[in-house]
């Protein structure tokens, strides 16, 4: 065969045909993901709910705070998609903007996480003398349940969507520190970080170049659970009146104030409460996903 030739037919190999160990690791995830049934249908689910809250100015023509007294317990229909409260507000409207809420404040608890998560598990794993000051404390917090310790910071901090995400982050950090402290304690044993210590390379150095990038599977996998737990928990405090003040659009609000007329307007709580579950269920299956693929030890071969 001519060398041209050769080139030629090499260009057009399909990349599957090219054995895995060959190809860079971030394509072999991406394929893995694409291929796996469950991260497919949980990142699915979690694209609807993303889009209607990002879109929720464009597809709600109502303000989801606009009484109409005369429109009040209007089933669902032609006129109102979802429905209307018991003060005939747009049961779509609030149940859209409620999901924008919900996604910034799971969005703002997995960042905490990811932030103050990883520096407290980094520093315990990494620094011996800093491990039991630092997972004792962290061993107090979690010996609360957390919508219990939720509760209670926020009937400290104030009723607010700020303060909601404060109590959350404060919650579920000890959970994320303790899962990056897991992986730092048996990546700083490995070979290769015992070369770079050997080597003269600085603490700093180490931890970003060498331990915290193979740390990073696990983590992504947490906080995508992280997400739907600080979700579900925010609905949570706000159906318990502790969370967002009413009127704000929350999920909780939505089914605290429907509670009442079950019998009589069923939709006000159902709709918000399936929305929830549609979110929760989206975003857990998303995690299992994650998990299947990125986790040796359970990965599933497609």
């Amino acid at each position: 065969m001519a060398p041209d030739t050769a080139i030629a037919v090499a260009d057009h190999v399909d990349a599957e045909d090219i054995p895995e160990k060959r190809q860079h690791p971030a394509r072999v995830t991406l394929r893995r993901l694409l291929h796996h049934r469950l991260f497919l249908l949980g990142g699915g689910l979690c694209l609807i709910v993303v889009l209607l809250a990002v879109l929720a100015p464009v597809i709600t023509t109502v303000s989801p705070y606009k009484l109409s007294m005369r429109n009040k317990f209007t089933p669902p229909g032609t006129d109102f998609v979802f429905g209307t409260d018991n003060f005939g507000r747009s049961l779509w409207s609030r149940v859209v903007w409620g999901a924008q809420l919900s996604m910034f404040i799971g969005g703002a608890v997995v960042l905490i996480n990811a932030v103050f998560g990883t520096a407290i598990g980094a520093a315990a794993g990494y620094f011996r003398r800093l491990d039991n000051l630092l997972m004792r404390f962290n061993d107090a917090l979690m010996a609360f349940p957390a919508v219990l310790l939720a509760i209670a910071v926020t009937a400290v901090l104030g009723p607010s969507v700020n303060d909601v995400i404060i109590a959350l982050g404060i919650v579920y950090t000890p959970r994320t520190a303790r899962i990056v402290r897991a992986s730092v304690l048996v990546l700083r044993e490995m070979e290769y970080v015992q070369a770079a210590v050997a080597a003269g390379a600085g603490h700093w150095r180490i931890l970003r170049r060498h331990i915290l990038p193979n740390a990073m599977a696990p983590l992504i996998v947490q906080l995508s659970f992280l997400f739907a737990y600080a979700v579900l928990t925010e609905a949570t405090l706000s159906f318990l009146g502790v969370g967002a003040v009413p009127p704000t659009p929350t999920w909780g609000n939505i089914m605290a104030e429907g509670r009442q007329y079950m019998i009589d307007a069923p939709w006000i709580i159902t709709i918000p409460g399936a929305a929830l579950m549609v979110t929760v269920l989206g975003l857990n299956l998303l995690g299992d996903g994650l998990r299947d693929v990125l986790d040796p030890r359970l990965r599933v071969q497609q």
